[in-house]
């Protein structure tokens, strides 16, 4: 338990700084290349689960200390034992004797006894200390209250609910590639292997538990791949035919522009911005034994890499404040701030009115997000028809609501869609 402490609170400070998760357990996974797969995996739910309950154990944190603690990596130490006392089945004993013990190693000043007094004393008034930390709102929800306001007042019905999902551990659903066999096939595949999942339609299952991408049978074969059930409606809703020019616009990485390759043999641009996470496109597309024309640009810039000549259907699946995903990418509800939702919209705004003009006549654009905040959604897709006459919104048809937002579930994360046809001005 030493090391794993150590590092997730070294990852912790980082991700506190402003580093996004993944990159920071990137970087651990690079450095430590000794760690075993248990560690690995201990490390990484310490971080993610001291990220979800942030708020909570920010607020219980603050009563245990008689002074503020301005030293990030012993304050994160601390947050990370708190989690792991309050949230998993670890030894007391154990958690705060580690805890002391790599106090040593990451704090600069005398603070084993500190360390020793805060988790004891959590332990002693546990249930006190979380009554009083869950009576504000960024306690009790473990959220920034902005986000907090913005989802009371854009889901005013279900926002507790809301709030509540975005702390749980997101479903591991697989896409099956019907290019190499069914669902049905595939699920008895699973149950060889021993591991549990259910059809939620003709191509996704989800999964019991999460399992290693090695365990499925058949992956690196591309007999399936792991994406959400919310985001596989994105190639279904494009609607590509056999012989059609596509354009995947800020594609990495890859999962809708593997899927749209699985559902018709089209003609596929993928783009995005990113020579580094295009990559990571090449390298679904070389998985699935699918192939694409890979571009790095900027789709708000279509003259610098467009070739002039114009798609049948566009992809926008545009940057976003990726609140829909919040249980999957913890770290993203402490990294945005309030201003950055009307940054995201005014790009978004930009990136339309960019890829409008590459879509020719009689062709489709899916305008798409991660995020459940209206301005970047409903009151964004509604903007964009009102400036593009020849712009006529589509139906999306039964699996999904009229407004186009998915909220999150158990079975899927939250994600916006929007569908416009090009007709005559």
């Amino acid at each position: 338990m030493f090391i794993t402490q150590k590092i997730a609170a070294q990852t912790i400070v980082a991700v506190l700084s402003g580093q996004n998760l993944t990159q920071a357990l990137g970087q651990v996974w690079r450095s430590q290349r000794d760690l075993t797969p248990q560690q690995r995996g201990a490390i990484q739910d310490l971080c993610y689960g001291t990220l979800r309950h942030l708020g909570l154990l920010e607020a219980v944190l603050g009563q245990l200390l008689h002074k503020p603690l301005h030293e990030p990596a012993l304050r994160a130490l601390l947050l990370v034992a708190l989690y792991q006392l309050q949230f998993t089945r670890a030894a007391p004993y154990s958690v705060v004797d580690h805890a002391v013990k790599v106090c040593a190693h990451v704090s600069r000043g005398p603070g084993k006894g500190l360390v020793n007094a805060v988790l004891r004393n959590f332990l002693r008034g546990r249930e006190a200390l979380l009554d009083i930390a869950q009576a504000e709102a960024r306690g009790r929800w473990s959220h920034p209250d902005w986000w907090i306001g913005l989802v009371r007042d854009a889901h005013p019905r279900r926002w507790q609910a809301l709030l509540e999902a975005g702390n749980q551990h997101p479903p591991m659903t697989l896409r099956v590639n019907r290019r190499r066999g069914d669902t049905a096939a595939y699920l008895e595949r699973l149950a060889q292997a021993g591991i549990g999942a259910r059809a939620l339609d003709d191509t996704a299952l989800q999964l019991s538990q999460p399992v290693a991408v090695e365990r499925l049978p058949g992956f690196f074969d591309g007999d399936a791949s792991v994406q959400d059930w919310g985001a596989q409606h994105a190639a279904r809703l494009l609607d590509a035919h056999d012989g059609m020019r596509v354009l995947d616009a800020c594609a990495a990485p890859g999962g809708k522009t593997g899927h749209l390759l699985e559902l018709a043999d089209v003609a596929l641009t993928a783009l995005d911005a990113d020579p580094d996470r295009l990559a990571r496109v090449a390298d679904n597309l070389q998985r699935l034994q699918r192939s694409a024309r890979l571009v790095a640009g900027d789709a708000a810039t279509p003259a610098v890499w467009w070739d002039g000549q114009p798609f049948d259907r566009v992809l926008a699946d545009v940057p976003c404040s990726a609140s829909g995903v919040a249980r999957r990418h913890p770290d993203i509800k402490w990294l945005r701030r309030a201003e950055d939702i009307g940054s995201f919209a005014a790009q978004q705004a930009a990136l339309l009115d960019a890829l409008w003009g590459l879509v020719a006549p009689g062709g489709k654009l899916l305008y798409a997000t991660c995020s459940i905040f209206p301005a970047e959604n409903a009151e964004q897709a509604a903007a964009f028809a009102a400036r593009h006459a020849d712009a006529s919104p589509l139906p999306l048809g039964p699996a999904l609501p009229e407004d186009g937002q998915l909220l999150p579930t158990p079975e899927h994360d939250g994600f916006f869609y929007a569908l416009f046809q090009k007709t005559a001005a």
